[in-house]
């Protein structure tokens, strides 16, 4: 298994179909836009691109390298199926010492989207997502899902306010928890490569680790092209947004469904322990990749008034949909 749940690809760097090379650059101020220094390879379990233009191909590999060790440090604190890692010791546990500090940090950024949507994103729902996944990798599963009396069991052991965490300490309080940062360490990650980048002195560059964050604009002055997949056509994008200091994250109830009827699929609401059915794709921009990643998990789990609350608070936010019945919109700030 990846060290992180992927979703299915649904974002694509925009460009190349349209003729011309992608740019990605990142370069240092006042040193020119040099060439073009590109990688592609696997990270978090889904492939990844970095693309900077720098002046010294050495100098830009060198930095590439920094940023992918960054990215696989992080995996190894983060990842639910490496049993050296940090949130393994903890779910195995129920508690952890002298946690990483990346760890606390998102654990609370966590909880704070988690009191931002209403309890729609929350890291504790890992009980609820190892029930089902067991459920249908067995032989002749049920297709109408796990017992109810297993569901609910399984919705005990789910709720935020049984995470109690600091530096020195992180606990799970109730017997039988479990913690998952699948809808958000992705752009968690995704930022921290990006700031290091930026940091080595880089203003221009494309990252996209399973959710994309772009540092200024291309080297000719224009937006970064970032094309959202239509999720009916394969290949086809439904949507291509212009991005400059900006990230974008998306969900969709199809990228792994549970069982032959499609009632569950990967994306359940801590709340309730239904599966998200609102919309086929739901992207966010926002001005980090943790952002846009929580959020496009918890809005594809709420109706468009209750996200539009949200957007009330969060007026550096965007949303881009497709319903359910095949209508698509622009929902933000009014």
């Amino acid at each position: 298994m990846p060290g992180l749940l992927t979703r299915r690809r649904i974002i694509t760097i925009a460009g190349a179909a349209a003729g011309f090379c992608l740019p990605g650059p990142g370069r240092q101020a006042g040193a020119g836009t040099g060439a073009l220094v590109e990688w592609q390879g696997t990270v978090l379990g889904a492939v990844g691109t970095i693309r900077l233009h720098h002046p010294d191909r050495a100098e830009a590999s060198r930095l590439i390298g920094l940023a992918l060790a960054e990215a696989r440090r992080l995996e190894e604190v983060f990842s639910l199926y490496r049993p050296d890692s940090a949130l393994v010791a903890l779910n195995r546990h129920g508690a952890l010492e002298a946690p990483p500090a990346d760890l606390v940090r998102l654990l609370q950024v966590s909880l704070d989207f988690a009191e931002l949507t209403g309890g729609a994103f929350d890291p504790t729902i890992q009980p609820l997502w190892r029930l089902l996944y067991e459920h249908f990798q067995q032989p002749g599963a049920d297709p109408a899902g796990p017992p109810a009396a297993a569901m609910e069991a399984a919705l005990q052991r789910v709720g935020r306010q049984h995470l109690r965490l600091n530096r020195d300490r992180i606990v799970l309080a109730k017997r039988g928890m479990a913690v998952t940062l699948n809808g958000i360490a992705q752009g968690y990650i995704t930022d921290r490569v990006t700031e290091l980048l930026r940091a080595e002195g880089i203003t221009q560059t494309i990252v996209d680790l399973g959710e994309v964050r772009v540092l200024g604009t291309r080297p000719d002055g224009h937006p970064w092209r970032v094309g959202l997949d239509d999720p009916d056509a394969p290949g086809r994008l439904w949507k291509t947004l212009d991005l400059v200091d900006q990230a974008v994250a998306t969900s969709g109830s199809y990228g792994l469904v549970f069982g032959p009827t499609g009632r569950f699929n990967h994306i359940l609401d801590p709340r309730t322990g239904t599966s998200a059915h609102f919309y086929r794709s739901l992207s966010v921009v926002a001005p980090d990749a943790a952002t846009a990643d929580a959020l496009s998990t918890a809005f594809t789990l709420m109706p468009e008034p209750a996200m539009e609350a949200v957007l009330a608070r969060r007026p550096d936010i965007a949303v881009h949909l497709i319903r359910a019945d095949g209508s698509t919109a622009l929902r933000q700030a009014a």
